[in-house]
């Protein structure tokens, strides 16, 4: 256990910016080195803001990584003073840049040498900071609206080589991000090895809905590869992204947008990899549209993962997910479990 390290007392000069003492009470408890790797971005084409990170530290997710639509992101590692992350998005809530928010924390904080800490805001502005104690090899990397920065690495190129991939991958932010992690691990990452690993992408501007605004929010807690499995993760959150899209354009009407959404979710993902339960939905909705042919089709490949997808069918006409048709519910059971 690391020795005992002062926590961020209250910030002055702003009267109303909660302190630490106001959020959490008084902090007095050791604080272990979360040594880690992250990266906090703003994706220039979208403004979809995110964290990405990966330590050896068993749940790394709900202490490292803090984001909020419209507002930025916030990484807090090393000898980890937690409270950088709600405090951080408080000051830039409040309109302070990530630099102005990073300087009044670090400002009353006792134990910043031993802090590292990247920032960025709604407006792309990065801030970093790495303690003179942080443990090498420690740094970081600024580049345009977005930072790394690592402690306790194998090898003092680790950040540099985060920052190259990202700025040089194409795709969304969130393969970036992922990217960036890779590369990490192929300079050599953590020198104690990898236990886990997160990322958080928050929309540019806030709907008032946390839980839509929150693109991903993907923990690996305990995993002998942690940056792979996260990727998985984030490859099946995708495929639900777009069978939530499908969805919406089926309320909408839009059947064959929906139906395009669908292949496409369907498509991206095994169906081994939801045991068949996305293509049974995707079958079901067709069903209730009326387009059977190919209903039966997607059901079948849900009964050939798992054949209890068959004993459900019938319970959903109660709900009103189909139509009240014993011959319709005949057919999709058959064809199901023929094609299947």
């Amino acid at each position: 256990m690391a020795a005992v390290v002062p926590t961020v007392a209250t910030v002055p000069t702003v009267a109303t910016v909660p302190t630490v003492a106001t959020l959490f009470g008084q902090i007095d408890q050791c604080r272990r080195p979360v040594a880690t790797y992250s990266i906090v971005a703003r994706d220039p084409v979208t403004g979809d803001m995110g964290v990405a990170v990966q330590s050896h530290w068993f749940s790394v997710g709900p202490i490292v990584p803090w984001a909020e639509a419209g507002v930025g992101a916030v990484a807090t590692q090393s000898f980890v003073e937690p409270s950088y992350g709600p405090l951080g998005l408080e000051l830039m809530r409040s309109g302070r840049s990530a630099s102005e928010a990073l300087k009044a924390l670090m400002s009353t904080d006792e134990g910043e040498a031993v802090r590292q800490v990247g920032m960025v805001d709604a407006d792309g502005n990065v801030a970093v900071h790495t303690g003179s104690r942080a443990i090498a090899a420690a740094g970081h990397h600024v580049g345009d609206m977005f930072s790394t920065q690592a402690n306790l690495m194998e090898k003092p190129t680790v950040w540099t080589a985060m920052a190259h991939a990202y700025a040089h991958t194409k795709g969304d932010l969130a393969e970036r991000l992922l990217a960036a992690l890779e590369a990490a691990e192929t300079e050599g990452g953590d020198i104690r090895g990898r236990q886990s690993a997160a990322i958080v992408i928050v929309s540019a501007e806030s709907t008032g809905r946390p839980w839509e605004d929150r693109l991903f929010d993907l923990r690996v807690e305990d995993h002998p590869d942690p940056v792979a499995e996260l990727r998985r993760l984030v490859r099946l959150q995708r495929a639900y992204r777009l069978l939530n899209e499908g969805d919406g354009w089926f309320s909408a009407g839009d059947i064959d947008k929906a139906l395009e959404s669908y292949t496409q979710a369907t498509e991206l993902v095994p169906d081994g990899a939801t045991n068949g339960e996305a293509p049974f939905w995707v079958g079901i909705s067709l069903a209730s549209a009326g387009r059977e042919r190919k209903a039966i089709a997607f059901l079948a490949r849900a009964f050939a993962q798992d054949k209890r997808w068959a004993d459900l069918v019938p319970r959903l006409l109660p709900a009103g997910l189909l139509p009240e048709d014993e011959d319709l519910i005949e057919r999709l059971l058959e064809g199901m479990r023929k094609e299947g």
